[in-house]
């Protein structure tokens, strides 16, 4: 029997849980793309996205999905013959570095698994040794969505700074920005990537890179007229924003994200993130007690406020999301990128998600559990409920 008629619950790491807000702010009619209201909106986004991003840096916005900044900050900065290193926690930065070895970059890569973060001190030690230079721009991703590791941005803007290079770092912050903190200025970064559609609530659709001064001077060889994020962060007419038609529903529903996330205080954001994550960490670390669910990365301090990624042995992975979406109707994301996939599962946790949302989810797992007879620890469900009673 199926109980899954009623709402159902989008619990994946992205795209997130959208605000009945953005919703109603993006049903309307298309609007005067030339002068009036659109134009007064998309110039209210400018200051928001820099406090949200904890920067004075300048932003671009893109119509295209996190992908689309990737290129972006690559084509921006890079020439042709240019080095970059990519430090892998997963397959998202690894994917980074590809697309610039097909723009003509060369790419060097330290991997550090999927379990942990980037070591500092390794990264320290490779560009000390590198006393030509090579190496242009570090990449770095804070939180890989397919692993959940979350990595220390700060301690390697410390690193490359005691290493005494002039590497530029490179923070993807799809994954993160709006959930985790993360403060751009403050952390050293010189070029951020993010998207619309996870933290900040909003259809897939735009994405953003913010980037300093030094970034800005750097101008390869590889921009575009259409990458060039110089007219779009300081543009003399409204088309050149987005290098043509604006997306005008995106902006909208984009407006009434940031408003909904700076009415509740961004301190108030993060801390909200990071209780209902322990919460969820709390019921695995019950549930792992017994059987083979576990969480994919051991120390709290590494793991994501914003999506967390679990290992369960194929093919449970999936067979139990199966089971809560078809069942329940809960959908929980797929093991991307991982090996055996069907042996993971992932909970996003990010954005447009309360207290109630987290515990019905961490319910339906459970159920899922027994309903397929996989071994599990007891007492998940009590642990939850207590990281949100004492919070």
């Amino acid at each position: 029997m199926s109980l899954s008629n009623g709402r159902a619950y989008l619990a994946i790491p992205g795209p997130s849980v959208m605000p009945d807000a953005v919703l109603r702010a993006m049903h309307r009619a298309s609007p005067n793309i030339y002068e009036g209201e659109l134009h007064d909106l998309t110039r209210s986004l400018i200051p928001d996205l820099q406090a949200v991003a904890m920067t004075k840096s300048k932003v671009a916005i893109y119509i295209g999905n996190g992908h689309a900044a990737w290129e972006a900050a690559l084509a921006n900065t890079l020439s042709r013959g240019d080095t970059v290193l990519v430090l892998a926690t997963g397959p998202f930065c690894i994917g980074w570095g590809e697309m610039a070895a097909q723009m003509g970059v060369h790419v060097e890569t330290l991997d550090f698994g999927v379990n942990a973060p980037v070591d500092p001190a390794r990264v320290r030690a490779y560009l000390a040794a590198d006393t030509a230079h090579r190496i242009k721009a570090v990449l770095a991703v804070h939180v890989d969505t397919s692993t959940s590791v979350k990595n220390d941005i700060a301690a390697l803007r410390a690193a490359i700074d005691a290493a005494r290079h002039p590497a530029m770092l490179f923070a993807d912050c799809i994954a993160s920005l709006g959930c985790d903190r993360f403060e751009m200025d403050a952390w050293g970064v010189d070029v951020m990537v993010a998207g619309c559609q996870k933290g900040l609530m909003t259809p897939a659709g735009i994405s953003f890179v913010w980037f300093n001064a030094k970034a800005d001077a750097a101008r390869g060889d590889c921009v575009t007229r259409y990458w060039d994020w110089r007219p779009r962060a300081a543009p003399e007419l409204f088309h050149q924003y987005f290098n043509g038609t604006a997306p005008t529903h995106h902006l909208y529903g984009l407006r009434a994200a940031l408003d909904i996330m700076l009415a509740e205080g961004l301190d108030n954001v993060f801390a909200r993130h990071a209780t209902l994550a322990r919460t969820i960490w709390a019921a695995f670390d019950c549930w792992s007690a017994d059987g083979p669910l576990h969480l994919n990365v051991a120390d709290p301090a590494h793991r994501s406020h914003a999506v967390t990624s679990a290992g369960i042995g194929a093919p449970l992975g999936d067979k139990l999301r199966h089971w809560c979406e078809h069942t329940c109707g809960l959908t929980l994301g797929i093991g991307l990128g991982r090996v055996p996939a069907d042996g993971y599962f992932r909970i996003g946790h990010m954005g447009h998600v309360n207290a109630h949302m987290i515990m019905g989810a961490l319910g339906t797992i459970d159920a899922g559990l027994k309903a397929l007879d996989i071994p599990h620890g007891r007492g998940a469900l009590e642990a939850a409920s207590s990281v949100i009673a004492t919070a």
